[in-house]
């Protein structure tokens, strides 16, 4: 027996209204502090492991204590190379798994992801414009200079996006022209890259496979700072975002600025998976696992709830998967990119399934 489309309608948004009511602040508080916990000692070993293996009492000494002589060389090791790069990991984990949340509930999309709309796409241009086109400098002004050529990229997309949102009114158009973009950025980098060098193009695939070692320390202040923005964005977001589930025309008559919340979310989304390509390169996979993960976890879609926990899920699978990629105990590291597809895939596979099996 086929049930009427309107009632249909009224028992999911009244499902999903059931869904949002539920609150289990204990259980919440439990999961929230196991994620903390797993952050920690992730972060941790993140310190420890490597080319070069450190006894975590040495690494707890050199943090929390005075360092004698005979750990000098590994203070080096930690404050130069390994604390930036965890520090990098988990903002980055952070921001992609917010941005991801973001655009799977704008779209109403489970395989939406932070890049859905073209900004990596147009950092990635960006990149190769300076690499491919002018050449690179190397050092701390060569990571500056693609750091700024991404985000340049990445603000050029954007500002082509929302010049877009404001005169298309479906989600649905918007998404699949912010995807017409991205086809448009990578056949231009495409193109680059034919008539480039082999060590120009060599440059620039390095910086496609993603990796946490290419911020700076001087350009952490600014890495942070900006997916912190991005993040308090988000979280303000929250309600809108809670609001949204429940159908465009719901929320219509809730009163929701359809306009002016779609743009504040793609806004959030381009500074968070804005900045992660520029600094980082483009990270896949995790910001399409980790919702679902989270909302699996807690069994909730209640955006309040979920956004601290994935970014506290996110910050954990980004520090796992740059511990993988380093080959602990080896001078070999795997591309980032990689190790993130290995967890990430079976996720979007087992997406995939569950959703052929509904139809």
């Amino acid at each position: 027996m086929k049930v009427p489309l309107q009632q249909s309608f009224f028992v999911r948004q009244l499902t999903v209204l059931v869904n949002l009511l539920q609150w289990r602040s204990s259980s919440y508080m439990g999961i929230l502090g196991g994620l903390i916990g797993l952050w920690f000692c992730l972060f941790s070993v993140s310190l420890c492991l490597g080319s070069v293996t450190i006894p975590m009492h040495h690494v707890l000494e050199i943090i929390f204590f005075r360092p004698t002589e005979s750990t000098e060389v590994w203070q080096q090791i930690i404050w130069q190379l390994r604390f930036p790069r965890a520090i990098a990991a988990t903002f980055a984990g952070a921001a992609l798994g917010i941005g991801g949340i973001q655009m799977q509930t704008l779209f109403n999309n489970p395989l939406a992801g932070p890049f859905v709309l073209g900004i990596n796409s147009g950092a990635g241009l960006g990149v190769a414009l300076v690499i491919l086109g002018s050449g690179f400098v190397g050092g701390v002004v060569g990571s500056f200079s693609i750091a700024l050529a991404a985000s340049l990229g990445a603000i050029a997309v954007l500002s082509l996006v929302l010049a877009i949102a404001r005169r298309v009114p479906h989600h649905a158009t918007l998404l699949i022209l912010g995807l017409m973009l991205g086809y448009v950025s990578n056949s231009l980098v495409t193109m680059l890259l034919h008539f480039s060098p082999s060590e120009a193009m060599r440059l620039y695939l390095s910086w496609t496979f993603g990796s946490f070692a290419q911020i700076q320390r001087e350009q952490l202040p600014i890495f942070s700072i900006l997916i912190f923005l991005g993040g308090i964005m988000a979280y303000c977001s929250a309600k809108a975002l809670n609001v949204l589930l429940l159908g465009k025309q719901y929320a219509q008559s809730l009163g929701l600025n359809i306009r002016k919340t779609r743009r504040q979310i793609i806004i959030s989304t381009a500074i968070l998976s804005g900045t992660v390509t520029a600094f980082c390169g483009p990270i896949s996979f995790i910001g399409l696992a980790v919702p679902h993960l989270c909302r699996y976890l807690l069994k909730t879609v209640n955006h309040r709830l979920l956004i601290p926990a994935i970014a506290l899920m996110g910050a954990s699978l980004a520090l796992l998967a740059d511990i993988i990629a380093q080959l602990p105990g080896s001078q070999l590291t795997l591309p980032l990119n990689t190790v993130t597809a290995l967890f990430g895939a079976p996720i979007v596979m087992a997406i995939i399934l569950r959703r052929h099996r509904s139809i």
